[in-house]
């Protein structure tokens, strides 16, 4: 039994890539569940696969977190399954690449309201909870908040005021006895990296591993990142062994970005 077990956990964006592998290691630890997605059909085939495979309590809510209404409908699901939390994990984002100056002003209002506002306001409606439980939030912050790039203008600037949030939300936790940390993943293998690699692969007429090695080999690394990879920092994060860790933003890219100096 691991010091996790018994615990309730509440992650944005659980039903598919870095945020379902959080909530598979996480239930091998005996936390219970809550996931949210919009997309109710795939949270109800992870929450059934779940249930299946470990004996922890598993919940979902179906909601937009772009909006106000979404994550406070989220919250009160979270609230009325369970009354406690003592992990977030928000790992909830879809942003959009795009050339500048041709990107609409909606790719970037879409960016902001789901992964930034959407953490601002969990952040903020899970904080007594989190409080009372003196618990984690970890916040997922993609590694183009490090390496912003002209091709991806939203994702470098929602992820770094995701990142700089954190950091302030970090002098609250440590007044209040909560932990908060963020975790920047690199190239990871997704479906939605994965549909970018043969998107890549079809319009360059090469094949999608070669697309794959051409990724890696410009990261300088030596494989692309996989979910589970994230996951355990995660639960490691979330332990007793860790709580001395505090207000850092842990890179997991296979040593694509070397440090913060």
């Amino acid at each position: 039994m691991t010091c996790l077990h018994g615990k309730t956990a509440f992650i944005s964006g659980g039903s598919r890539g870095i945020g379902l592998a959080i909530a598979q290691r996480l239930a091998k630890d005996g936390v219970n569940l809550m996931i949210t997605a919009s997309n109710q059909a795939h949270l109800e085939v992870v929450v059934n696969d779940l249930q299946a495979h470990s004996t922890v309590q598993v919940s979902s809510h179906s909601t937009d977190l772009r909006s106000i209404a979404g994550c406070e409908t989220a919250f009160a699901a979270h609230q009325n399954e369970y009354g406690v939390c003592d992990i977030l994990i928000h790992s909830a984002g879809a942003t959009k690449g795009g050339i500048f100056p041709t990107q609409p002003d909606e790719d970037f209002i879409d960016g902001f309201a789901l992964k930034f506002h959407g953490g601002v306001r969990l952040s903020r409606l899970f904080w007594p909870m989190l409080k009372l439980a003196k618990g984690n939030v970890i916040m997922i912050v993609g590694g183009a908040a490090r390496t912003p790039d002209h091709t991806f203008m939203v994702g470098s600037s929602v992820n770094a005021a995701l990142a700089n949030y954190s950091k302030a939300l970090a002098g609250q936790g440590l007044l209040d006895d909560v932990n908060v940390n963020w975790i920047s993943p690199g190239q990871t293998e997704t479906a939605r990296l994965q549909n970018l690699l043969a998107k890549r692969a079809q319009d360059e007429g090469k094949t999608v591993n070669a697309v794959r090695q051409e990724r890696i080999q410009n990261e300088g690394i030596r494989r692309l990142g996989r979910p589970a990879d994230i996951a355990e920092l995660v639960c490691f994060l979330c332990g007793d062994k860790s709580r001395h860790i505090h207000g850092a933003g842990i890179a997991i890219d296979g040593g694509a970005t070397k440090g913060y100096f």
